[in-house]
């Protein structure tokens, strides 16, 4: 029978402490709270997805060795070990062909609905029709907003936001439901699309990340079982650790085709993304977003030709901001190493305004749809009035005489808009405001335009950028911190380098561009794969030192302040992340000071009626299973058997009339196929299976279901030795045997949520304030914000 035990009361310690008050580190809501702590034991819980709060579970990375799994790769063949390598490969093929497909189609959709909105507003202004145009510009923004937030809202709440919190989350092995499904696929698409075209300073390039791992995510399912659309070849990639891999390189093949940089967007699930990494995922990922790099340059090319409509010379074209020779001096160095830090302080502020904001708009999007898409219209209501309104503080300027293109632009996006300017003038405000994220970068990164736009002009942009994005992160539409932060950035570094003028040999574009490298170093914490994107899209190696040094510099002033931009959105959404690093005050404690109770373990020949009390009653996801005499001569450890698993042999109904060993017949049962993954989705409930009285009285053998290799800690191991070794197998159980024979064989199970900060301090509120905390500078109380 069944056994329910408290390892607090076997290891002699008193009942948990009481909740200290909530420190930083703390979930960000009192909903997440709540059901965070009432889920004590349990590896599940619950975080905001997107913009609605789902239930969460963790993924197990390890390969679950039962007896059937064992005979299924005894009975393989030199073939078929063949097809699963080769396999592998041309899913990432697949992927690479199909991530680089939706990346051009984005760039295509926006770059012609966005700029025929910009024409037609330009059209207006021409004739002075300036309250036609700007209903017109408002109301096309609103639309788009408006069918964004619709189909968000009301068709895949996963989809909001950009996506990379939700797979770097899945990629640390927390799983959310439906983040890959195909109707969050198409949602990202659609609606990042409308999102961006709708001139909300948000970006694409999370939501291309998202869109790759969805991509491969599904590629990896082999079709929809729900449904019937499946197929057996693809059985042996049914299990997490597989997927896993496949999202890694679907993450890799979106960053690549957001910015056709094939190199950077490796380099950026290595950093950034992947929790774990080998040769063999390095070299697959690697040929995926080298597949993506050819299909991108194969599409430009029939671009180029003018047959993409008013796409061909923004978007996803290198920009080609600096001469063949950049030339710099000693004397530069002082305005760079200056605009590093001061790019770091700026992106911390970005970082913690973001975070405060995001946990406003987590109350309002837990709230009805109506809600969540007045609070999407607001913005884009806000943002158009911005947009339209501020250029006219701006004074026009004269057309340069020297300009390779003409002056004012008229019918296409460029650097000179005329806005309400006379002829021969233009607007060097409106030139930014009124066109796409991208086009806005290549015009602040443009070279030998250091007279181009005024510092006042400038300071405004700035300013403008820095709230506006901020403000249009979180809201029930797809949206993206890339490109916006690299657009604050550049007008950030183009306004130090109007400040320094004739101090430095530096032009204002090479400003630009080290401008939004500090904020992207501050505000992501990522040095290598930014500095590669970033020289991949300006296509200039000269830079590389230069790049290095703010980079390294506006990380390291931002780190002083707080964490990773992507970390603190986990962190608002209630993610249970497990970081690189144990924090220092876990080595104080042993894996027995965290394990609560009660352990509820199952004999090796159970009765049904207990396993399915059980299964009902808890929400555990893992059980040991204990041999005691007659079937051994001590209680002893025989392994693990999952929920999932239990749940198979109930449906199945392999049932036993007696409690005997079964024999050799279980195997004609049951096939490995039967324990493999069931999908996306979360398989099948012990509270749908139909069984009767009799049936509960019957017994189930469970050795031969059973993980016999589990992998094990003694309860005196340091927590943050437990840690590593939970975090690096890529674990979702980790059970504590006792130290001392002769007590029971196991008496507790660590899982991901007992590693949590929230979790540990509140067992341990004395460690809440000891030095052995991670040092950040804080701001006095006073001047806190919210």
């Amino acid at each position: 029978m069944s056994v329910l035990i408290s390892p607090a009361l076997l290891n002699g310690s008193s009942a948990p402490a009481p909740e200290t008050e909530e420190d930083e580190e703390s979930l960000t809501h009192p909903l997440l709270n709540s059901l965070s702590r009432s889920t004590s034991n349990n590896t599940s819980q619950v975080a905001i997805v997107g913009s609605s709060v789902s239930p969460i579970e963790s993924l197990d990375y390890e390969i679950m060795e039962n007896d059937y799994f064992k005979q299924d790769w005894r009975c393989g063949e030199k073939i078929q070990i063949l097809q699963y390598v080769s396999m592998k490969w041309m899913m990432c093929f697949f992927i690479g062909l199909l991530v680089g497909l939706v990346g051009f189609c984005n760039n295509l959709a926006v770059e012609n609905i966005a700029g025929m909105k910009f024409v037609v507003t330009s059209d207006l202004m021409r004739v002075r029709r300036y309250t036609t145009a700007f209903l017109v510009f408002a109301s096309s923004n609103f639309g788009l907003t408006l069918f964004a937030g619709l189909i968000t809202a009301f068709i895949a709440p996963e989809a909001a936001g950009s996506g990379i919190p939700e797979v770097k989350a899945y990629l640390n092995g927390v799983d959310a439901p439906a983040i890959f499904s195909l109707r969050t696929l198409f949602v990202k698409i659609v609606g990042s699309i409308s999102a961006v075209s709708g001139s909300l300073v948000i970006g694409k390039a999370g939501p291309m990340v998202h869109t790759g791992a969805c991509i491969a995510a599904l590629i990896g399912q082999g079709g929809s079982q729900k449904y019937g659309l499946t197929w057996k070849w693809l059985k042996y990639f049914k299990n997490d650790r597989d997927r896993r891999d496949l999202v890694t390189c679907g993450s890799a093949a979106g960053m690549a085709a957001a910015f056709r940089a094939p190199v950077g967007g490796l380099l950026f699930a290595l950093e950034e993304m992947a929790s774990w990494w080998r040769s063999a995922l390095l070299w697959r990922a690697f040929f995926t977003t080298a597949v993506v790099a050819i299909v991108l340059r194969a599409l430009i090319d029939v671009c180029l030709s003018g047959k993409c409509g008013l796409f061909g010379k923004g978007g996803l074209i290198m920009f080609d901001v600096t001469s063949a020779n950049v030339a710099y001096q000693i004397w530069d160095v002082p305005p760079v190493l200056l605009l590093a830090v001061i790019g770091g302080i700026w992106a911390s502020l970005y970082n913690f305004l973001q975070d405060k904001v995001l946990r406003i708009y987590n109350r309002i999007n837990e709230r009805r749809a109506a809600y969540k898409i007045a609070l999407a219209l607001t913005v884009s209501i806000f943002t158009s009035c911005l947009l339209f309104g501020l250029p006219w503080l701006a004074p026009c300027r004269p057309c340069p005489s020297d300009t390779s293109e003409p002056c004012p632009t008229i019918g296409r996006n460029g650097n000179y808009k005329k806005f309400q300017c006379p002829p021969g003038h233009y607007n060097d405000l409106a030139s930014l405001f009124f066109n796409t994220n991208d086009d806005a970068i290549k015009n602040l990164f443009s070279n030998n335009t250091d007279a181009e736009f005024h510092p006042f002009s400038m300071l405004i942009f700035f300013v403008t950028c820095f709230f506006l994005s901020i403000f249009s992160y979180g809201i029930v539409a797809p949206a993206g911190l890339f490109v916006p932060v690299i657009v604050t950035g550049a007008a950030y570094g183009r306004f130090i380098g109007m400040m320094f003028g004739s101090h430095s040999t530096l032009n204002h574009g090479l400003f630009a561009v080290l401008g939004s490298a500090s904020f992207l170093g501050g505000s992501m914490r990522m040095t290598v794969s930014l500095c590669v994107i970033i020289l991949e899209l300006t296509n200039d190696l000269l830079l590389l030192p230069l790049m290095m040094l703010v980079l390294l510099i506006s990380k390291t002033v931002a780190d002083a302040f707080n964490g990773n931009i992507y970390d603190l959105i986990m962190r608002a959404k209630g993610f249970p992340y497990l970081e690189r690093h144990a924090e220092p005050y876990l080595r104080q404690l042993s894996v027995s000071d965290v394990v609560t109770g009660p352990l509820q373990f199952f004999n090796g020949i159970e009765k049904v009626g207990n396993i399915v009390h059980v299964l009902k009653t808890t929400g555990h996801n893992g059980f040991p299973v204990v041999d005691e005499p007659p079937h051994s001569a001590a209680p002893v450890l025989f392994g693990l058997v999952l929920r999932a698993h239990l749940v198979t042999l109930l449906k199945k109904k392999a049932f036993l009339q007696n409690p005997v060993p079964a024999g050799v017949d279980a195997f004609e049962q049951f096939s490995a196929d039967d324990f493999a993954k069931k999908g996306l989705d979360h398989g099948d409930r012990v509270e749908d299976i139909q069984l009767t009285d009799e049936e509960m009285d019957m017994f189930i053998d469970l050795h031969s279901f059973c993980n016999t290799s589990p992998f094990t800690v003694v309860e005196t191991m340091s927590l943050a030795k437990a840690l590593m070794l939970f975090r690096e197998v890529g674990l979702r159980h980790l059970l504590v045997i006792p130290k001392v024979s002769g007590r029971i064989p196991v008496v507790g199970i660590v899982t991901r949520h007992d590693f949590m900060p929230e979790h540990v301090l509140s067992l341990h509120p004395s460690l809440a304030k000891s030095k052995w905390k991670r040092l950040r500078v804080k701001l006095p109380r006073g001047v806190k914000i919210i």
